[in-house]
């Protein structure tokens, strides 16, 4: 039996704010632009949350439903260092960690012998530590896999830790929300609410062949999660496959020309962070891509046998654009990437592979 533990930072950006501003602590804090452009939200604190201000929305309307919302522009180099040093208390434990975000991870701590190898005692005892060296709090679920220790960890937010015993599984997930299943989200939700699955009971009352019927190859997962059944290890090694940069504008970019205009800019924070990951020799193909006044959007990708130049992302803008004309509003430049593995050695363990087959 694994012993699973979701840590999820509370309120990560607004509350490294609050460390490096005193002064906001007890207010409403809104991590995002201004009221008068397109940007939304990244988080929100819960002083603000109590007037309907979450993640993911529009500052225009944030400022809306609370109007003494402090809004606060990202800062996230303070967000990264903050959250290496979560990183660095999680690695006293185990180095099997799947980090999801800035501020959120797994542990598999089936193996640490600290505490009596209590997961329960190594939530709690990584929590405390967050909390006297970093000055931040963070909530925790343990479970035995991924998918019920990330529900347990929202249990008893914030600042909190809930556990699922292996005995307690088939009782805890009878009554779960259908949107609570990993991968399960808005649209899909709506089309389970349309077939009376509203709720892990509910699926748990169809065979996976009708579940499969319905959903494809989804259908085996519902039938499993909805049993508390996830097979997912924790991957401590998620290789990057892609690297693009995206920038959306408060006002919509009438031109061609403007929207070339805007490619160096672009272009030099891609690099930066190409050059950060040490990606560069391990490009593929470049994509641009637009999306216009409307939301709709297109791409547009080649193939490369030389590093990328400002002016071949501006080639492949001109085709992007050709296709269409119309005002934008984001454009993103990008690369697809190779696998780090050698070509070489990755064919070598193939053929070794089908041998041993």
């Amino acid at each position: 039996m694994k012993k699973i533990i979701h840590v999820d930072m509370d309120c990560f950006y607004a509350a490294v704010e609050v460390k490096n501003k005193p002064y906001l602590k007890g207010k409403p804090l809104g991590i995002g632009g201004p009221p008068n452009s397109r940007s939304v939200l990244c988080t929100a604190s819960y002083e603000a949350r109590k007037f309907g201000v979450r993640a993911a929305m529009p500052s225009s309307h944030a400022v809306k439903l609370c109007k003494d919302l402090i809004l606060i522009p990202p800062d996230f180099d303070s967000y990264r260092k903050e959250s290496k040093s979560v990183r660095q208390i999680l690695e006293r434990f185990t180095d099997q960690i799947e980090p999801l975000s800035l501020d959120e991870a797994y542990l598999d701590v089936t193996d640490c012998k600290r505490l009596g190898g209590s997961a329960t005692l190594i939530a709690q005892e990584i929590r405390r530590l967050i909390y006297t060296e970093l000055n931040l709090t963070a909530s925790a679920g343990v479970a035995p896999n991924k998918f019920l220790a990330k529900i347990a960890s929202d249990w008893k937010k914030p600042n909190g830790q809930f556990v699922i015993k292996p005995e307690d599984i088939a009782a805890f997930v009878l009554p779960l929300p259908v949107e609570k299943i990993h991968g399960v989200g808005k649209v899909t939700a709506e089309r389970m609410h349309k077939l009376g699955l509203h709720t892990c009971a509910d699926i748990q009352n169809h065979s996976v062949i009708q579940l499969c019927k319905w959903f494809g190859s989804r259908g085996e997962d519902l039938y499993n999660q909805s049993r508390g059944i996830d097979h997912r290890e924790v991957e401590t090694s998620l290789e990057r496959k892609s690297l693009t940069v995206e920038e959306t504008y408060g006002k919509d970019i009438q031109t061609l020309d403007e929207c070339l205009a805007k490619v160096p800019e672009i272009y030099s924070d891609w690099l930066r962070r190409l050059q950060k990951g040490s990606y560069q020799d391990r490009i593929k193909n470049i994509v641009v891509k637009l999306k216009f006044f409307d939301f709709k959007g297109t791409t547009h990708e080649e193939a490369i046998g030389h590093f990328p130049t400002e002016e071949d992302f501006g080639r492949l803008l001109e085709k992007a654009w050709s296709r269409r004309a119309a005002p934008v509003r984001l454009i993103g430049l990008g690369v697809h990437l190779v696998p780090a593995q050698p070509p070489v050695e990755k064919a070598r363990d193939l053929a070794q592979l089908q041998f041993a087959m």
